[in-house]
């Protein structure tokens, strides 16, 4: 099961995330996602632990209790939405007097850019 963990300190590591849910069954990976430009936490994190029971057992366990200072959030992850993305000429922006994919440019007689 893959397991969502929110809120966590920014001083949590990958090895003390996984610290805390190996108290409850094995723990295959554990990771802090942090951002790309400074390598800094992003607050939140995932554990994965292939034992169904187990994984129950640590988000019942650990949800809203302090790990380094803070209540953390635990929940079994749910697959990110997916959104359509739209390509082509101006990618859609508005932010310059049209429609941004070349089409009715309103009222506007001339538009510059």
């Amino acid at each position: 099961m893959d397991i969502y963990v929110g809120n966590l300190a920014y001083a949590t590591t990958d090895d003390g995330l996984k610290a805390a849910f190996a108290a409850y069954g094995e723990v295959t990976s554990a990771r802090v996602v942090t951002d790309r430009m400074t390598g800094r936490s992003k607050g939140f994190g995932f554990v994965e632990m292939p034992n169904r029971e187990q994984a129950q057992a640590a988000i019942d366990a650990l949800n809203g209790q302090p790990l380094d200072g803070r209540p953390v959030r635990v929940n079994e992850s749910q697959p990110k939405p997916r959104t359509e993305r739209r390509g082509g000429f101006g990618g859609g922006r508005r932010d310059r007097g049209g429609r941004g994919d070349r089409g009715d440019r309103g009222d506007r007689s001339e538009v510059r850019w």
